[in-house]
C-alpha cells in the first residue's frame, strides 16, 4: 500500500509511519517545515506540505492508496484542526480512489453509564486543561461527519488517555462510546493506536464513520 502521512513528525504520526513501514508499506512522510526532515523515519520518503492547502494535499496524494491525517494544532491555533480536515477532504476530492484516515480526539465520545454525557463534559476523562484541544477535536469531527463529500473517510477517536508506551498489538474496538477498563481507565499507547489504525487500513471495517480503540 502507498501511504501519505501528514503530521509525520508528531507523536502519533511518527508511530503510524513506523508501523506502516514495518508492515512493508511505502510511506511518504509529510511535515510543514523541511527543517524537520531529520526527525522523520529514514526509510520513508520525505516531503514538505501543508495539509491545510487542498492543492498541495492533492499533489501529495496522487497515486497513493491512503492518506493519514495525524496533524495536531499548536496551542493557540486550535481552529486549524477543523479547517485542515476540510482542506484534506477538498484535496482528496481532486484525486481518485484515495482513502482518508483521520486521527481525531476523544471529546465527542459518550461516557459509558452516563447517557448523553460526552467525554469533553466529564472531568474524569477530560480535565479542564485539555478542554481547548478537546473542543477543537469535536469541531474537527463535526466538520468531517457533516461534509458533503464522496471521499472515503474514517475517523479514529482515541480513548481519553493517549500516551507513548509499548506496542502490545492488542486493543478493543468501539464506535461512539469511550472504551474503559474494569477500573474505569480509558487509555491506549500511541504505539497500539498506530496498530489499530493500520489494521483498519489493511482490513477496512469502517467507512464514512467513526470508530475508537482502547484497552
Amino acid at each position: 500500500m502507498r501511504i501519505t502521512v501528514f503530521g509525520a513528525a508528531g507523536n502519533v504520526g511518527s508511530r503510524v509511519v513506523t508501523e506502516a513501514l514495518t508492515r512493508g508499506h511505502e510511506v511518504t512522510a509529510v511535515v510543514r517545515d523541511p527543517a524537520r526532515f531529520a526527525e522523520l523515519h529514514p526509510d520513508a520518503t520525505h516531503r514538505a506540505g501543508d495539509a491545510g492547502v487542498p492543492q498541495r494535499v492533492a499533489e501529495l496524494s496522487a497515486g497513493q492508496d491512503l492518506v493519514v491525517n495525524a496533524t495536531r494544532p499548536a496551542p493557540g491555533r486550535e481552529a486549524e484542526h477543523a479547517a485542515i480536515s476540510r482542506a484534506l477532504l477538498a484535496g482528496l476530492a481532486r484525486v481518485d480512489g484515495v482513502r482518508l484516515l483521520i486521527v481525531g480526539g476523544a471529546g465527542s465520545l459518550t461516557v459509558p453509564g452516563k447517557p448523553g454525557v460526552l467525554a469533553i463534559d466529564d472531568p474524569d476523562y477530560v480535565p479542564t486543561a485539555w478542554r481547548h484541544i478537546a473542543q477543537a477535536s469535536n469541531d474537527q469531527f463535526d466538520a468531517v461527519r457533516t461534509a458533503d463529500t464522496e471521499v472515503d473517510w474514517t475517523y479514529l477517536s482515541p480513548p481519553a488517555l493517549l500516551e507513548p508506551g509499548v506496542r502490545t498489538g492488542t486493543y478493543r474496538l468501539g464506535a461512539d462510546e469511550l472504551i474503559v477498563d474494569a477500573e474505569g481507565s480509558s487509555a491506549i499507547s500511541m504505539e497500539d493506536l498506530a496498530v489499530a489504525l493500520m489494521d483498519e487500513a489493511e482490513r477496512p471495517k469502517h467507512h464514512r464513520t467513526r470508530f475508537t480503540a482502547g484497552y
